[in-house]
């Protein structure tokens, strides 16, 4: 990828929590001129809302600008040779998946994904509150404890992350609900955006991506440890970011951690945004770039 290829970089700290407006997204942007990341504040409202994500991204965001959003963009697919083995509607890559949810949750407001879970088919494969565990939320021989995983959760795993399974939805680590919602935005994108790697394993010359990221990468990368990756003040989120390059905040006092994800993640977007390898991790085939996605980063 040739230098200078992106002019912004925005990190979005997503949130699949139930109701319209939600203090756990975020968003950090940052340019490549070099300045320090800045959150972006909601229209009209205290917090972003998933809709209002959806607009920015496709009426106001910058142009060429390098997005990473924190939630997996697929469901584990490899490991079952398909997303949900044994019922024979089951997708047959990512956008079809990205269809499926959002047509499955046409009814379900603020971009929910409650229907798709509790599907009467689909629900057997995800573990939900309330004790659910369904009888194929487990299926594949090499599940992991933690669920079945996608290979870039495999990847994240060796780099010193904790991933959870997109199928699990219960516990504070979970990311399955993200995601689910994420799909129905990237799904009503409908192309506006190139979703790398889904769309493609090489980037369009010009244009906006959008990416996969899981901020505990971008923690550790500035000298965090996957225990601390969670920061909670000014001062600590400024010390990161002089790990990555990247001026200071100047923000004093306490600062919430969906706060601290967006703008650290957003400065390490910056700096790694030419890295080579990051675009092309070994295990990254074309076929899994078009069903399971993978995390920019994970190696």
């Amino acid at each position: 990828m040739p230098p200078n290829r992106f002019s912004h970089f925005l990190a979005i700290d997503w949130s699949g929590a139930a109701g319209e407006r939600q203090a756990g997204i975020a968003l950090g942007l940052c340019s490549a001129t070099g300045e320090a990341p800045q959150l972006l504040s909601p229209p009209d409202h205290r917090h972003w809302s998933r809709a209002a994500v959806l607009d920015y991204l496709r009426d106001s965001l910058p142009p060429d600008t390098l997005v990473g959003m924190d939630l997996g963009v697929s469901l584990p697919h490899a490991d079952a040779a398909a997303f949900f083995p044994g019922w024979a509607d089951s997708p047959h890559d990512a956008h079809a998946l990205w269809r499926l949810i959002d047509e499955t949750c046409a009814s379900d407001p603020h971009l929910a994904a409650s229907s798709f879970v509790d599907h009467p088919q689909l629900s057997a494969y995800f573990r939900r509150h309330g004790g659910r565990e369904g009888a194929a939320f487990h299926l594949a021989q090499a599940t992991h404890r933690r669920g079945r995983f996608r290979l870039t959760e495999t990847a994240q795993e060796r780099a010193g992350c904790k991933p959870y399974s997109n199928f699990n939805l219960i516990g504070a680590a979970q990311v399955g609900k993200s995601s689910l919602t994420g799909m129905r935005l990237l799904h009503q994108l409908n192309g506006r955006v190139f979703v790398w790697p889904v769309d493609g394993l090489e980037l369009p010359a010009t244009g906006s991506v959008i990416v996969e990221i899981y901020t505990t990468i971008a923690a550790l990368a500035a000298s965090r440890t996957a225990a601390r990756s969670k920061i909670r003040d000014g001062a600590s989120l400024d010390a990161a970011l002089t790990q990555l390059g990247s001026p200071p905040t100047g923000l004093t006092g306490g600062i919430d951690d969906h706060s601290s994800d967006a703008l650290l993640t957003s400065a390490w977007l910056r700096r790694h945004a030419d890295d080579h390898t990051l675009w092309h991790p070994p295990e990254l085939t074309r076929e899994i770039a078009r069903t399971e996605g993978w995390t920019f980063g994970a190696a």
